[in-house]
């Protein structure tokens, strides 16, 4: 019987390896996987190099594992924020290599990775410092530059609800980079605020089917930093 639900965060991570690419969702904090980071600092893999939006926000989440000093790359594309101090302090300093990826490029280098697409051409970059080193090519009267796919070793992600089967739904903005890192990873844990019964999530809704998820890990509803959820309950109950 196919049962992927793991009994705790830590069951779910206990096998990540030092040295591992960790591909991790969110956008800020929507999507953002919190408590499976948490859970990575507590197992202890270290020198592990991070794929993810930015590189983290105040002293919480993806900050707190920099800060523990796990990370010796990370690849992103907003590593400077208001509140990205921790990694501000790392990078200043030398303790940790920054690969800087523009955003659409970064989602669709992971997104060619779940394809089995070699490399792609893309003009985003093209006679900037990004594009430093790497082969161009002119394609219908306009300059490319010749990216790579993104693998990942592990990705940890936040979904909706789940099955067993590992089938994933998501909550608006929370879905953004977590379905394609799903697919590019050798081995994904999902947190999800709901476990449902096999047959029970409509087919039409998954967006994440369970073949391209390993683990999935029951987690407690909290509000984000910027209130989120109040938020939405206060609209739902004026309508």
């Amino acid at each position: 019987m196919i049962n992927k639900i793991a009994r705790s965060v830590a069951d779910a991570l206990a096998d990540v390896k030092d040295g591992s690419t960790v591909l991790i969702g969110g956008f800020g904090t929507a999507g953002n996987p919190t408590e499976l980071i948490d859970g990575l600092i507590a197992q202890g893999a270290k020198d592990l190099t991070v794929v993810n939006n930015n590189a983290g926000n105040g002293e919480a989440g993806l900050a707190a594992l920099l800060k523990a000093g796990r990370v010796r790359k990370i690849i992103c594309s907003f590593p400077r924020q208001a509140d990205s101090q921790v990694f501000d302090g790392l990078y200043r300093s030398g303790r940790i290599e920054l690969e800087l990826v523009p955003q659409g490029n970064l989602a669709e280098r992971i997104r060619a990775a779940g394809a089995g697409i070699g490399a792609f051409f893309c003009p985003t970059g093209y006679g900037t410092e990004l594009a430093k080193g790497k082969e161009t090519r002119e394609i219908n009267g306009k300059h490319h530059v010749l990216e790579y796919p993104i693998h990942g070793d592990v990705a940890l992600i936040k979904a909706e609800q789940g099955d067993r089967w590992g089938n994933l739904t998501y909550r608006m903005s929370a879905r953004n980079f977590g379905p394609v890192m799903a697919m590019a990873s050798r081995h994904t844990v999902a947190t999800v605020h709901e476990i449902v019964e096999l047959g029970m999530l409509d087919p039409e809704n998954i967006v994440t089917p369970g073949i391209h998820v390993s683990q999935v890990v029951r987690i407690a509803r909290v509000a984000t930093q910027a209130g989120g959820i109040k938020i939405s309950a206060k609209l739902a109950s004026r309508a």
